[in-house]
């Protein structure tokens, strides 16, 4: 056991070493080349290593390598008008609850750019977003292991003030390499800044549409399935004083796909987003209806692989451990979504609001099911189901009434309080067949300022549910030292699991140094099995036992 240890001490250590070495080099020779007047070049370092350690007790099963890691390096090179990039990536091998396909090494991103006066163009890697996404979203989201970028040609051109157009074309990356064949046009124009007239209105206007096709060769045997999808969507943005308003519709021809189990159903979207806003007052609400929009550059691809478009989530995205324990994920094939956001702060000086004010925050939101019939007799064209369009289902997939209240009570202290009432239909979202499950969460976060640079906080979470794994309370203090130090350690305990072997703890402590652009955290601890999502997009995250290294800098 002890050599065990004393390897793991060496491996860390060596990656400490790499980081350092790394960081000054770069910093020495950056400062020389820009000294030179040769351009400039920035960049990125992030590894994330663990030791993982085999824990019958949550269902952590041993991992061959003991030691995984994924590292990431950008380099950037700009001069003038020009700029060019690289992405190193290594995944030896990807850790647990990663893709499967992130494994190796090798330069999945790099591109060139060069930008005149009103044209840019872009060859190799890019990202891109068309509106809220309904036709295009390329994006990274390095947590969820989720990184669609287009590998092609995009140009950007502005002919007069307030006039934008996109176009390009690529293949997606799937991994280490490109699959499917994506184009794309976006037009954009801002009334307001290409009208003079309309220049010194309140009200500024902004409209705009983009149209998105896909190319993939029909190869089934038994169906006919069209080689080029298309999908157009229109949108506008209103502003006037403290109201804003939005929204976007999107088409799509039919697609059959694995995701909607090869119907020829056409499929549309909707977002409409509202927000009204003076000092000490914000209300913001939004809805969406959804029916048969997953598009992918691969009929066949599951999980969040060649994703073309996303679909936007309204619900709140907690930071919380426990308010996060059940996360909702949009549903491509169809939901009716809402939401609705209320903060109001107390004013200073009345009896409620104290010296300091007190701010309140009330959230609701919610998804259902589209109401729709199922296609029982003759279907010569698959389309599996109508749909009223203004109809709710009454199947409800996700609940979630969030009350936050947060107060300064003087210069050390200050606290917030949530209270959540949540309903999470597992069967739907994460795993069929799973039981409709109903929270109730309370937490306390609570923070003493020591000095201007130092502080103690204290988290409180209890989760109570009759369904599923039952009720979960978490507790987690957390010591910032100074500017550069910090120590937290917390612990996640399942008190109310039904079987009393299940009723397990998940500790975590880690520390961490910052200074900069550079920050090193050290950690110990177990996670449990569960679901992690970001924006409505999830992956799932496999038990674990473990020591893990994370180091991030920036040049």
């Amino acid at each position: 056991m002890i050599k065990k240890y004393f390897a793991l001490i060496k491996l860390f250590a060596f990656l400490f070493a790499v980081f350092s070495c790394f960081n000054t080099f770069a910093q020495i020779n950056l400062n020389t080349l820009n000294n030179l007047n040769l351009g400039e070049v920035h960049g990125n370092f992030q590894a994330n290593a663990q030791y993982y350690f085999p824990d019958s007790t949550i269902g952590a099963a041993e991992v061959p390598e003991k030691m995984l890691l994924n590292g990431f390096a950008n380099i950037i090179y700009t001069k003038g008008k020009f700029t060019a990039g690289i992405r190193y990536e290594s995944y030896l091998n990807g850790l647990q609850g990663y893709p499967t396909g992130f494994k190796g090494t090798g330069i999945p991103y790099r591109f060139a750019s060069y930008k005149s006066d009103e044209l840019e163009v872009t060859v190799g890697s890019f990202y891109e977003q068309f509106g809220n996404g309904f036709t295009l979203r390329c994006y990274e989201e390095r947590n969820l292991g989720l990184d669609n970028a287009l590998d092609g040609i995009r140009l950007k051109y502005q002919p007069i003030k307030g006039l934008y157009f996109k176009a390009l074309v690529g293949k997606q990356r799937t991994f280490f390499t490109t699959a499917g064949l994506v184009r794309g046009f976006d037009g954009e124009i801002q009334l307001n800044e290409a009208f003079k007239k309309l220049a010194d209105k309140k009200t500024i206007v902004t409209l705009g549409g983009s149209f998105v096709s896909k190319f993939q060769t029909d190869a089934d045997p038994t169906l006919v399935l069209p080689q080029n999808v298309g999908t157009s969507a229109g949108r506008f943005s209103l502003t006037r004083n403290n109201f804003q308003m939005n929204g976007e519709y999107a088409y799509k021809i039919n697609d059959p796909s694995q995701d909607n189990g090869f119907n020829y159903k056409y499929g549309d979207a909707i977002l409409l987003q509202a927000n009204y806003a003076v000092k000490g007052f914000a209300l913001s609400l939004s809805g969406s209806r959804i029916d048969n929009m997953s598009f992918r550059s691969d009929r066949t691809a599951q999980l969040t692989n060649l994703l073309i478009n996303y679909i936007p989530a309204l619900s709140k995205q907690h930071s919380y451990s426990l308010l996060a324990f059940y996360p909702y994920a949009s549903q491509s094939r169809g939901e009716m979504e809402y939401s609705g956001e209320l903060k109001y702060k107390i004013k200073k000086e009345t009896a409620l609001g104290g010296k300091y004010g007190t701010e309140i925050t009330i959230n609701y939101s919610g998804s259902n099911s589209l109401d729709t019939t199922q296609i029982k007799e003759s279907d010569p064209k698959h389309l599996g189901y109508t749909s009223n369009y203004l109809g709710v289902g009454k199947e409800v997939y996700f609940r979630d009434l969030y009350v936050e209240v947060t107060k300064k009570i003087n210069k050390s202290w200050k606290g917030t309080l949530v209270y959540s009432h949540q309903i999470y239909n597992k069967s739907i979202i994460q795993k069929p067949g799973s039981p409709t499950i109903h929270t109730n969460i309370v937490v306390a976060d609570i923070t003493y300022k020591l000095k201007p640079t130092s502080s103690i906080r204290l988290e409180l979470q209890n989760m109570q549910t009759k369904q599923d794994q039952q009720d979960w309370a978490y507790v987690l203090l957390e010591y910032t030292i100074n500017e550069n130090w910090f120590i937290a350690a917390g612990d996640q305990y399942n008190y109310g699991n039904e079987y009393v072997k299940k009723r397990s703890h998940y500790y975590l402590g880690n520390i961490g140094y910052a200074k900069n652009a550079n920050r090193i955290t050290l950690s110990y601890g177990k996670q449990r099995e569960g679901i992690f999502c970001v924006g409505g997009v999830c992956r799932n995250v496999p038990a674990s036992n473990g020591v893990s290294l994370s180091i991030t800098s920036s040049f």
